[in-house]
């Protein structure tokens, strides 16, 4: 029998083992993870991944990997993340004598400039201006993220992390599928919604339209160079963060921002702080605090999840009772992520009552197992749209150290408002406050009041970098994702898959996913989801059933053996690069 032979049969009894363990392989099914004992890199596009294990050939660490990694995503997939970003990183620090092992936290998400205030979007009266064009732009805070994290965690200086960034967009790099269609996506909004190019501004508009959108006509193989970015990270190299936040790029990006001030960008810091932290199964799962929602959601789920074990172990082959459970507990933390979450510098967040033993025994008690129930029985109180406009990358190196790193623009390309001089995009993350009291925002997220727009303020964030250590206090998993709200769903699910169905990294990934973030009421499942048994059990159930494209883009590492596998998802296209 031939190799191909010898693959597509051992893919296909994978698909049948999984398939009675409630895991849905979204195509063909994966083969075996090649593992990887000297570290790995998984991305959403192979130029990342390949930037990553350049640095872990140096000699670097799990961090010098990452911000490689991230800077090179910057360049490689600037509809998804970018310098104009933001972003949340979780590192492990596995101990090294006489320093016992660490974990760190470190936000650097976008914050609300000076000039806008709580009613700023009702006062301009302008229709998507939280969405599109300058008024919608936070204070980026990739680069001070980044930098932060290689200056006190990283052993690689500045110009050895971003040479890969830098000969990419000097070199450029063709594009791929799942760059065409975010242009496409693009241009058929705007073909929708002309009055958008007066709200970026014309000229800028071209520049984005000829440099991005290769004029309108985006295929396959063309060649994206980025000159102007490559001088900017040229500067970065040189100067660090200082060269971002002060002088001809500050300049740039303020003048473009009517409610962005220079001054906003030189106080612009971030966060290091600890994570939150929480049980399940015996591991230790390490999460994003405040103002990532995701952190305390996902921490929310599992608690509930495991007081149900013994519905959770007898669902384990019954894919239709693990989805009811599984959608039950989310639609509690998604509640709750309404009612009570926003940026703890501004407003008093219970944290702590939120992922109490007590609380998840009240929660978990309320799970019928039979039916759902009304919106307004869950947590203490229309159609989602795609999403592209984030990208996550995770990291294990040699050591055992290990990073988690989510960054976004937001929506695809962001504000679609560019800085030409310096080869910026900027982000549209000031959607992500409550905007206009009473709608919901771009993915149908209802905020609470805790969540309106101030200076200085962190928008909520559904970004959810997630590492898990095992009872040895290893690294067991590195996973996180993009997509909005179901980056949370997402992750979860295929973290579960690893650890209750010890399915491989690759097949925890490509399984196909469902969402459901309590409102708007739906349940929706991947258009790859194959099972139409399991559909029918949840609409017998009382769930309102929807469906979508994709749920999601994970990237997952998961130990080995002595090593570990790892996965980028195949719903982006991207690929690990490892040893």
């Amino acid at each position: 029998m031939s190799n191909a032979h010898h693959v597509a049969a051992l893919s296909m009894f994978i698909a049948l083992l999984l398939g009675g363990c409630g895991i849905r392989v979204r195509s063909l099914p994966a083969a075996p993870d090649a593992v990887y004992t000297r570290g790995v890199v998984a991305a959403d596009h192979v130029i990342a991944s390949r930037a990553g294990l350049e640095m872990l050939e140096r000699g670097g660490n799990a961090v010098d990997a990452a911000v490689a990694a991230s800077f090179c995503l910057a360049v490689a997939r600037p509809y998804s993340c970018g310098l104009g970003g933001g972003g949340f990183m979780v590192i492990h620090l596995a101990a090294d004598e006489p320093m016992p092992a660490r974990n760190i936290a470190i936000t650097y998400r976008e914050t609300a400039p000076s000039g806008v205030s709580p009613d700023y979007y009702v006062q301009l009266e302008t229709p998507d201006a939280s969405r599109i064009g300058p008024h919608a732009v936070g204070v980026p805070g990739t680069v001070a993220g980044l930098f932060y994290a290689l200056e006190n965690f990283g052993t690689l200086d500045r110009a050895t992390v971003l040479r890969p960034a830098i000969r990419a967009a000097e070199e450029g790099y063709t594009i791929d599928a799942d760059y065409v269609e975010a242009a496409r996506e693009v241009l058929d909004d705007l073909a929708e919604h002309p009055e958008w190019i007066d709200l970026v501004g014309r000229e800028r508009f071209e520049w984005f339209r000829h440099r991005f959108l290769f004029d309108g006509r985006p295929r396959v193989g063309l060649v994206l160079r980025q000159p102007e970015a490559a001088r900017t990270l040229r500067l970065l190299a040189r100067d660090g963060a200082a060269a971002f936040y002060g002088g001809e790029i500050a300049a740039a990006i303020a003048g473009a921002c009517p409610a962005m001030s220079v001054s906003d960008l030189a106080r612009y810091e971030p966060r290091a702080s600890r994570p939150i932290t929480g049980t399940f199964h015996g591991r230790t799962i390490v999460a994003m605090p405040l103002p990532s929602s995701g952190g305390i959601a996902m921490l929310q789920t599992l608690g509930l999840l495991e007081r149900r074990h013994g519905d959770l172990d007898a669902a384990a082959c019954t894919s239709a009772d693990y989805t009811h459970l599984f959608v039950e507990a989310m639609k509690h933390a998604f509640a709750d992520r309404a009612q009570w979450l926003a940026d703890d510098r501004f407003a008093e967040v219970h944290v702590e009552c939120l992922l109490s033993g007590a609380y998840h025994d009240v929660l978990a008690d309320r799970i019928d197992v039979n039916r759902t129930r009304p919106t307004n029985r869950y947590g203490s109180s229309g159609q989602l749209p795609d999403d592209v406009g984030t990208s996550h990358l995770s990291v294990v190196d040699r050591w055992g150290n290990a990073v988690a790193c989510t960054e976004t623009i937001n929506l695809s390309f962001g504000a679609l408002t560019a800085i030409p001089e310096v080869g910026l995009l900027l982000n549209n993350e000031m959607d992500d406050f409550l905007t206009i009291t009473g709608q919901s925002n771009a993915f149908g997220l209802q905020q609470s009041a805790r969540n309106l727009p101030e200076p200085g303020k962190w928008p909520l964030s559904s970004m959810s970098p997630t590492i898990v250590l095992g009872p040895d206090g290893r690294v067991e998993v590195v996973v996180g994702a993009s997509g909005g709200p179901r980056i949370i769903s997402s992750s979860l699910q295929a973290m579960l898959n690893v650890l209750l169905f010890d399915a491989s990294a690759r097949e925890a990934v490509s399984a196909a996913r469902f969402h459901h973030q309590w409102k708007p009421d739906v349940l929706q499942f991947e258009d790859s989801w194959a099972d139409a048994e399991v559909i029918e059990a949840m609409r017998a159930r009382g769930h309102q059933i929807g469906h979508r494209d994709d749920s999601g883009v994970v990237q997952l590492i998961r130990r080995a053996g002595e090593g570990y596998g790892a996965a980028s998802d195949p719903r982006k296209g991207g690929a690990p690069a490892g040893r």
